[in-house]
């Protein structure tokens, strides 16, 4: 509009005519163009008719959500049989092909099988490598290609741009109005598996729901093509990706851009890494040496300081600064009672001493469970025991009385105890002493005949 304007100003000096004019007139000329055309002067929408089980829709939506007190934008995943209009939805961190593999495992799992007929898609990088022209032809994604292989999926690509997504109108509205009613307001949740379950608690209750003016609930249609559902296949498809980084000198790899920790003895060897959507697993050979939930942004990293306590005891000036300390608090596994004993621990034996000290307790997590060595912590420094030694005893104390502790006080990660030493708790075995105490009362009778100075 502003260029037709514009030229009708500078090559034909219609300085009279103002911009309102000409949009007005362009919009009422464009549709008798079209018609004397024989094109439909607007863009008409033609009702579809679906076969059970022949047809389905899948695709990708943002959504926000409150994960552990940050705003996170993660991605939600929809499978929708335009038969029933049966979705199956899940939230992932991440938009990409380990996510697009995990949807639809996950949504053919739940449904019981696999549409018969064309599976609609956008062009999605995750299947997608290359669009070829302006046909519906594509350069699949080698992986996609298998994963399609495997499950017999048979894809139909939608056009590029809006006109694509008026192809798979069915799954575009399952999408927006699944996050009206479900995800307003924004949901608080400690973890995305938290999420996924209530996730899938909503799609059994929209079983009962009728979509627009259908006299029967989607529940009674996928019924209807649940049983004609091609059936899965025996075997399972691995949807993670693997990779083999080298442990580099800080006892870290890097995956994706970012970096994770791992123990400091496999410090230049290779590992394997199992990557899917939300979380990664490591392994050494066939053992599986760390997991963590994968980080959103670029260039971060996820430090575990239990990877580096055979290094911070060679090293304990290194442990005041170090990234995984800080990280270790931030996450709570180092608490405000670990700071604390470590104070005390310093004062009582030095900086040197007190760390190593430390490092030892900190060993201790490896085979107990962390709350109680908390606890542990918490009665040694009532007492005073600023040795690893007693933070072990009594962590090992409230670990074998745990019943008797949850009975007394089930809310409390701090139970009162006190510091018992070894002798006196063998003693506490023992049938008591009934003897009468000791007396030198019969040796007084000594003191009478002591000689006197100065006489023979």
């Amino acid at each position: 509009m502003k260029r037709i304007f514009d030229r009708l100003v500078d090559e034909q000096s219609m300085v009279d005519v103002s911009y309102q004019v000409v949009r007005a007139y362009v919009a009422a000329r464009r549709v008798e163009i079209r018609a004397q055309a024989g094109r439909a002067p607007v863009n008409v929408f033609v009702p579809q008719s679906h076969q059970p089980a022949a047809e389905a829709e899948v695709d990708f939506g943002e959504v926000v959500v409150r994960l552990r007190g940050q705003h996170v934008t993660c991605f939600l995943f929809s499978f929708r049989l335009s038969f029933s209009g049966k979705a199956v939805h899940r939230v992932f961190l991440s938009g990409g092909q380990e996510a697009f593999f995990e949807g639809h495992v996950h949504a053919f799992t739940v449904l019981g099988g696999v549409p018969t007929g064309k599976v609609r898609y956008d062009n999605l990088k995750a299947a997608v490598a290359q669009v070829l022209g302006f046909s519906r032809q594509r350069m699949e994604n080698e992986r996609w290609t298998a994963f399609r292989s495997h499950f017999g999926l048979e894809a139909f690509y939608c056009q590029p741009g809006i006109r694509g997504a008026h192809e798979k109108g069915g799954v575009e509205g399952d999408i927006g109005w699944f996050r009206r009613n479900h995800l307003v307001p924004v949901p608080e949740i400690d973890s995305l598996d938290e999420l996924n379950a209530l996730i899938d608690q909503w799609d059994r209750d929209n079983d009962d729901r009728r979509i627009g003016t259908r006299p029967r609930t989607i529940g009674e249609y996928f019924a209807v093509e649940k049983p004609l559902l091609t059936p899965l296949p025996d075997e399972p498809f691995e949807t993670g990706r693997w990779f083999s980084p080298r442990v580099d000198r800080y006892a870290q790899i890097s995956v994706r851009t970012n970096r994770y920790s791992v123990p400091v003895k496999l410090i230049g060897r290779q590992v394997r890494v199992l990557l899917h959507a939300s979380y990664l697993i490591v392994y050494d050979g066939q053992t599986e040496i760390a997991r963590y939930e994968r980080l959103l942004a670029k260039a971060g990293a996820r430090l575990e300081l239990d990877h580096y306590l055979e290094a911070l005891a060679l090293k304990p000036g290194a442990l005041p600064g170090s990234t995984a300390l800080e990280q270790a608090r931030a996450s709570g596994k180092f608490t405000p009672v670990h700071d604390a004993w470590w104070a005390a621990a310093n004062k009582a034996h030095g900086d040197a001493a007190g760390t190593r000290a430390l490092i030892e307790v900190l060993l201790l997590h490896r085979h107990l469970r962390h709350e109680h060595v908390v606890a542990g912590l918490a009665a040694a420094l009532r007492a005073g025991a600023l040795t690893a030694d007693a933070v072990a005893l009594e962590t090992r104390k409230i670990a074998d009385n745990e019943d008797v502790i949850d009975e007394q006080a089930p809310e409390s990660t701090s139970p009162q105890a006190t510091v018992t030493s070894l002798t006196q708790r063998r003693l506490a075995h023992l049938p008591s002493d009934t003897r009468p105490l000791p007396s030198v009362t019969a040796y007084d009778q000594l003191l009478r005949h002591r000689p006197v100075k100065g006489r023979s």
